[in-house]
């Protein structure tokens, strides 16, 4: 990290020769802002000089906007805020909100200049506490604003799903810590990352994210990619993990996704729960700095029958006594108030709970042991619940207590700024590009490579190629790009896993991948009848397993990827790298057999047409 210099810290004081942040204002070394004292010390110190709306505060983590010059400040009545975005005033110094989700849209020297302006708004608070900066994914190729979005300047890798077609823990650790140092750079000191879900229903939306469906598989990366992160313990070179979703939201009925309410239910036919915390297992032992519950009511599960954020038997029983867990707890995002994105409405994920007021689901998810709200700005209501007696402010010293705990562990107490030099320098590195490069490689795997004895991959230099979905520039170096397919010695075509677009009237619904996994019967055909007319390679982008055996059986070869640029995957069609990765995950041979199959068991279509583990090398052809 960049040492604390005076010209972007205006707080740094000195006293019998130890230099410190004068935040308190008192001109003298409080407890609290003493380097050499305990943690502990510095955290019961702060919380007994706090005001009960200043700790209320510390127990939100909001959406905020990042800006190229000066502070995100909407006109009040403004009509466009992304999230309901409130100005950055606002929350920071009137609702004393310091913990916010802001995914770096902007450029890394932009961004990490922001978060200065940021880390000095918070200092000029009454007690200074800094600003905890957090992120969803920005490494990968799924781009959903609720998330993960896609960048153009940090080192960009194959989605986790891909890293489990790796199966390897020392290279999940190389990209967290490739994750890690771009994130410090920026000022991120916090990953609402990594899903320790498994992949067990193949029409969920969120798979990608995962480390696949073996649980001990994704148990070894989940405490990989946290090791990579965080250290062996939290401190000042770390970013938090906020693992999630807790006990495991890979089981969601028919695979609809919980952020919105036809996706209300998880679900255990297979009575296979205990499975889905393994991967949790992995990430306590790792020591996940934060774990997210998830939104949905769990079916099945011999507990109440409410959202997982509300649930105390979950949260307190499980995570809290059952696990000895005393990290942070926050919930995912929005369980009390509805939100404006886009312009329209998105109803808060409250399931279970619809017919409480919004105090009332804040009482709930207190009661349940949670110690931040995410995507909440209502710490009013916290006030309002301690002083009508119905909360008692211990639990409030409680929650807040763990929060202090982190930041001062962060080092974000002693030196919340960076230096936008060094972010431009670190992010998006030639050497981290590179490894994201060969990662996405790596993760590819060979599903199909032609007959036995004339195999088609690699293709040779110089083949006459036809493109379809991919830039005709990558292949320049490789091939001749030809604009008839009649004309071709071999077609490409770059295929998205099939999924079917919902419109129910929420914004970003669309950006969730869901429901069939096969193509349209119409689109299917045409798609068979062109791979008929010349030897065809498919790449397939596998953000969930797809259902496409007339597409295999069709094409000359067939290679499923998990995130990789037009340039990767020419390199590697062409042998100047090779596909070594398994598949994490099953290829069903039909939606019968995806219907057929229990939601909270791994692999369980029966009859696939691709087993979890199938990959082939170059030197083997075939199918």
């Amino acid at each position: 990290m960049t040492t604390a210099r005076e010209d972007l810290d205006p707080h740094l004081a000195r006293q019998d020769g130890v230099v410190f942040r004068d935040l308190a204002g008192t001109g003298r070394l409080e407890v609290y802002e003493d380097p050499r004292e305990s943690v502990d010390r510095r955290v019961e110190d702060l919380l007994a000089r706090m005001t009960l709306a200043e700790k209320a505060g510390l127990m939100f983590h909001t959406m905020m906007q990042s800006t190229t010059s000066g502070l995100h400040e909407p006109a009040p009545d403004c009509d466009d805020i992304p999230y309901d975005v409130l100005s950055t005033s606002t929350l920071v110094t009137t609702k004393h909100i310091n913990h916010f989700n802001a995914a770096p849209r902007i450029a890394p020297r932009a961004y990490a200049q922001w978060h200065n302006r940021l880390q000095r708004l918070a200092a000029e608070t009454r007690l200074g506490i800094p600003v905890t900066l957090s992120s969803d994914p920005v490494h990968g190729f799924t781009d959903n604003p609720a998330t993960a979005i896609t960048t153009t300047t940090f080192s960009r890798w194959p989605e986790p799903l891909g890293l489990a077609a790796c199966a390897d823990p020392d290279l999940v650790a190389e990209f967290a810590d490739v994750v890690r140092q771009e994130y410090l750079a920026v000022g991120i000191r916090m990953a609402l990352h990594p899903q320790a879900d498994l992949a067990t229903e193949p029409r969920w939306s969120r798979g990608v994210g995962t480390f696949g469906a073996d649980p001990a598989l994704a148990a070894d990366l989940v405490a990989a990619y946290i090791r990579g992160m965080q250290g062996t313990r939290l401190g000042p070179d770390s970013v938090a993990c906020m693992t999630k979703h807790f006990p495991g939201a890979g089981p969601q009925l028919r695979g609809d996704d919980a952020h919105f309410p036809y996706g209300r239910e998880q679900v255990y036919p297979g009575g296979n729960a205990e499975q889905h915390l393994v991967p949790f297992e992995a990430a306590f032992a790792a020591g996940t700095a934060a774990v997210m519950p998830y939104y949905a009511i769990p079916v099945g599960l011999g507990v109440e029958e409410v959202g997982f954020g509300f649930n105390r038997e979950i949260v307190t029983g499980w995570l809290r006594e059952r696990y000895g867990y005393d990290g942070v707890v926050c919930s995912d995002w929005g369980l009390v108030t509805d939100v404006r994105v886009g312009g329209t409405r998105w109803p808060a994920r409250c399931w279970g709970t619809e017919e409480l007021s919004r105090i009332d689901r804040v009482h709930r998810i207190l009661a349940a042991g949670v110690d931040q709200l995410g995507g909440e700005f209502c710490p009013e209501l916290v006030v309002e619940l301690v002083e009508s007696g119905r909360v008692e402010e211990k639990r409030v010293d409680a929650s807040a207590r763990r929060i202090l705990r982190q930041k001062f562990q962060l080092g974000l107490f002693d030196q919340p700024y960076v230096d936008p030099d060094e972010a431009e320098r670190t992010v998006g590195r030639r050497d981290f590009a590179a490894a994201g490069v060969r990662a996405q490689q790596r993760a590819a795997v060979l599903l199909t490579n032609g007959a036995p004895a004339r195999p088609v991959l690699p293709l040779p230099r110089g083949t006459r190629l036809h493109l379809t979905g991919i830039d005709p520039s990558a292949a320049a170096p490789y091939a001749e790009v030809v604009a008839e397919r009649a004309e071709a010695d071999v077609a490409l075509v770059r295929l998205p896993a099939p999924y079917e677009k919902r419109h129910t009237g929420i914004d970003y619904e669309g950006a969730f991948h869901q429901g069939r996994l096969d193509l349209p019967p119409e689109h299917g055909a045409r798609l068979v009848g062109e791979l008929d007319e010349v030897p065809t390679v498919v790449a397939v982008h596998l953000d969930r397993p797809a259902v496409i055996p007339e597409i295999t059986a069709a094409a000359a070869a067939a290679v499923a990827e998990f995130g990789i640029t037009d340039e990767a995957l020419l390199a590697l069609l062409f042998g100047d790298a090779s596909p070594r990765g398994r598949l994490p995950v099953e290829m069903p041979s039909s939606m019968r057999s995806v219907e057929a199959s229990r939601e909270d068991v791994p692999n369980d279509t029966g009859d696939p047409l691709f087993p979890a583990g199938h990959g082939l090398p170059y030197d083997t052809p075939g199918g």
